[in-house]
């Protein structure tokens, strides 16, 4: 297992050098551009517990993890080599004091998260990046570890998103992204578990339709929806906005 940024996968160079992070050989699930947006909306809190569902090797998490120093940070993932890659890009980070993973599959029933660590009502903010299709909607990846980080069993959102709300504190803050096609799915996930939900559609260039949505919500709130002006991720020439240049350098304004 990797311990330390010269181990074999050596760790890269995330937010402009603010993070290091351990990830799959090339061809394996790499955390990108969704989970660099996913830690920058994070919004509150600024202590207590921050719980990343599905982290993978922890990106989003960690990356939440460093602008809130006061906050405790579990990183569940059920996949055991990309576990072992969260162990090891915390400790590489210096959140190991303050961090841990938990292994755990977040489709299983509460009993069997419980037993593995997972307990209700433990986490004040949920950062979620759920797999965005269902079995059979999509042609899956040969990669074995691409398919269980990319699809969902029927039913799977709702599930997931069950999972969410049983994991959170009242009054905690759920954000997710998820596909711009999904967004339905994602609302009714949310009904009558959250309130004041905010969406920020994510457009891969102005004018053109979104592929990704940005969305945060608060377990147990009766405030109404949000609409946000949308994310353009690329100018005219290809490149990264200064908006989203500024998000991967983790310069985060809100």
């Amino acid at each position: 297992m990797p311990g330390h940024p010269d181990a074999d996968p050596p760790a890269e160079s995330w937010l402009g050098g603010r993070l290091r992070l351990c990830q799959p050989a090339r061809g394996g699930h790499r955390a990108g551009t969704d989970a660099v947006l996913l830690a920058a909306f994070a919004g509150p809190p600024a202590e207590g517990t921050i719980c990343d569902l599905g982290a993978g090797t922890g990106a989003a998490g960690l990356a939440a993890a460093l602008d809130r120093p006061g906050c405790r940070l579990v990183l569940v993932e059920r996949d055991p080599e990309a576990a072992a890659l969260a162990r090891a890009n915390l400790a590489i980070n210096g959140l190991a004091d303050r961090g841990r993973v938990i292994e755990a599959d977040i489709l299983a029933p509460g009993r069997a998260r419980r037993a593995r660590g997972l307990e209700p009502e433990t986490a004040d903010l949920v950062l979620t990046n759920p797999p965005f299709f269902e079995a059979g909607t999509h042609r899956a990846s040969p990669v074995a570890a691409k398919v269980s980080a990319h699809t969902f069993p029927a039913g799977g959102l709702d599930s997931w998103l069950r999972t969410c709300a049983d994991v959170l504190r009242p009054r905690g803050r759920l954000v997710l992204i998820h596909r711009a096609d999904a967004l339905p799915a994602c609302l009714a996930g949310l009904e009558r578990r959250f309130g004041g939900v905010g969406v920020r559609p994510v457009q891969p260039r102005a004018g053109a339709p979104a592929t990704r949505v940005m969305i945060a919500a608060v377990k147990g709130s009766r405030a109404g929806f949000s609409l946000e002006a949308p994310l353009v991720l690329h100018g005219p020439d290809g490149r990264f906005t200064a908006e989203t240049e500024a998000l991967h350098r983790g310069v985060v304004s809100r």
